[in-house]
Protein backbone atom coordinates (compact mmCIF):
# COMPACT_ATOMS: atom_id res chain seq x y z
CA UNK A 1 0.00 0.00 0.00
CA UNK A 2 1.49 3.30 -1.07
CA UNK A 3 1.56 6.29 1.26
CA UNK A 4 0.66 9.74 -0.08
CA UNK A 5 1.88 12.94 1.54
CA UNK A 6 -0.57 15.82 1.08
CA UNK A 7 -0.02 19.10 2.95
CA UNK A 8 1.42 17.48 6.03
CA UNK A 9 -1.01 14.53 6.17
CA UNK A 10 0.06 10.93 5.85
CA UNK A 11 -2.73 9.08 4.03
CA UNK A 12 -2.68 5.74 2.32
CA UNK A 13 -3.63 5.72 -1.35
CA UNK A 14 -7.19 4.45 -0.78
CA UNK A 15 -7.94 7.16 1.75
CA UNK A 16 -6.47 9.79 -0.57
CA UNK A 17 -8.67 8.61 -3.43
CA UNK A 18 -11.76 8.52 -1.23
CA UNK A 19 -11.22 12.00 0.23
CA UNK A 20 -9.73 13.97 -2.64
CA UNK A 21 -10.71 12.45 -5.95
CA UNK A 22 -14.47 12.58 -5.42
CA UNK A 23 -16.59 15.49 -6.56
CA UNK A 24 -19.08 17.07 -4.20
CA UNK A 25 -22.40 17.18 -6.05
CA UNK A 26 -23.77 20.04 -3.98
CA UNK A 27 -20.79 22.29 -4.63
CA UNK A 28 -20.58 21.46 -8.32
CA UNK A 29 -24.34 21.92 -8.67
CA UNK A 30 -24.14 25.32 -7.01
CA UNK A 31 -21.22 26.37 -9.22
CA UNK A 32 -22.95 25.26 -12.42
CA UNK A 33 -26.23 26.80 -11.28
CA UNK A 34 -24.65 30.16 -10.60
CA UNK A 35 -22.75 30.02 -13.88
CA UNK A 36 -25.76 29.06 -16.02
CA UNK A 37 -28.06 31.49 -14.23
CA UNK A 38 -25.63 34.37 -14.58
CA UNK A 39 -25.02 33.61 -18.26
CA UNK A 40 -28.73 33.68 -19.11
CA UNK A 41 -29.23 36.82 -17.02
CA UNK A 42 -26.22 38.61 -18.54
CA UNK A 43 -27.09 37.65 -22.13
CA UNK A 44 -30.67 38.81 -21.68
CA UNK A 45 -29.69 42.09 -20.04
CA UNK A 46 -27.10 42.71 -22.75
CA UNK A 47 -29.78 42.46 -25.40
CA UNK A 48 -32.28 44.52 -23.40
CA UNK A 49 -29.76 47.33 -22.90
CA UNK A 50 -28.59 47.11 -26.51
CA UNK A 51 -32.16 47.57 -27.72
CA UNK A 52 -33.11 47.80 -31.39
CA UNK A 53 -36.03 46.86 -33.58
CA UNK A 54 -35.71 43.10 -33.12
CA UNK A 55 -34.35 42.37 -29.66
CA UNK A 56 -32.86 38.89 -29.33
CA UNK A 57 -34.84 36.69 -31.72
CA UNK A 58 -32.57 33.72 -31.04
CA UNK A 59 -32.43 34.13 -27.26
CA UNK A 60 -36.19 34.52 -27.12
CA UNK A 61 -36.43 30.90 -28.23
CA UNK A 62 -35.57 29.98 -24.64
CA UNK A 63 -39.19 30.87 -23.94
CA UNK A 64 -40.08 27.58 -25.65
CA UNK A 65 -38.30 25.70 -22.85
CA UNK A 66 -38.47 28.12 -19.92
CA UNK A 67 -42.09 29.03 -19.22
CA UNK A 68 -42.41 32.78 -18.64
CA UNK A 69 -39.05 33.72 -20.16
CA UNK A 70 -38.79 36.66 -22.54
CA UNK A 71 -36.06 39.07 -23.57
CA UNK A 72 -36.91 41.71 -20.95
CA UNK A 73 -35.84 42.68 -17.44
CA UNK A 74 -38.44 40.40 -15.85
CA UNK A 75 -37.50 37.69 -18.33
CA UNK A 76 -33.86 37.97 -17.26
CA UNK A 77 -34.89 37.22 -13.67
CA UNK A 78 -36.97 34.27 -14.84
CA UNK A 79 -33.98 33.10 -16.90
CA UNK A 80 -31.75 33.48 -13.86
CA UNK A 81 -34.04 31.20 -11.85
CA UNK A 82 -34.25 28.61 -14.63
CA UNK A 83 -30.49 28.80 -15.16
CA UNK A 84 -29.90 28.17 -11.47
CA UNK A 85 -32.22 25.17 -11.54
CA UNK A 86 -30.91 23.63 -14.76
CA UNK A 87 -27.29 24.30 -13.85
CA UNK A 88 -27.70 22.82 -10.38
CA UNK A 89 -29.22 19.63 -11.73
CA UNK A 90 -26.55 19.44 -14.45
CA UNK A 91 -23.68 19.92 -12.00
CA UNK A 92 -25.08 17.44 -9.49
CA UNK A 93 -25.65 14.85 -12.24
CA UNK A 94 -22.14 15.35 -13.59
CA UNK A 95 -20.62 14.88 -10.12
CA UNK A 96 -22.77 11.83 -9.43
CA UNK A 97 -21.80 10.25 -12.78
CA UNK A 98 -18.11 10.99 -12.24
CA UNK A 99 -18.15 9.52 -8.73
CA UNK A 100 -19.92 6.37 -9.94
CA UNK A 101 -17.38 5.85 -12.73
CA UNK A 102 -14.47 6.57 -10.36
CA UNK A 103 -15.77 4.07 -7.81
CA UNK A 104 -16.15 1.39 -10.50
CA UNK A 105 -12.59 2.06 -11.61
CA UNK A 106 -11.30 1.61 -8.04
CA UNK A 107 -12.69 -1.92 -7.75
Amino acid sequence: MRRVLVAGTDWNEDEFTRRILRLDGTVLGLAFGLLFGFLVFAATMWLVLKGGTSVGPHLSLLGQFFYGYSVSFVGSLVGLAYGLAVGSVTGWTLAWSYNRIASMRQR
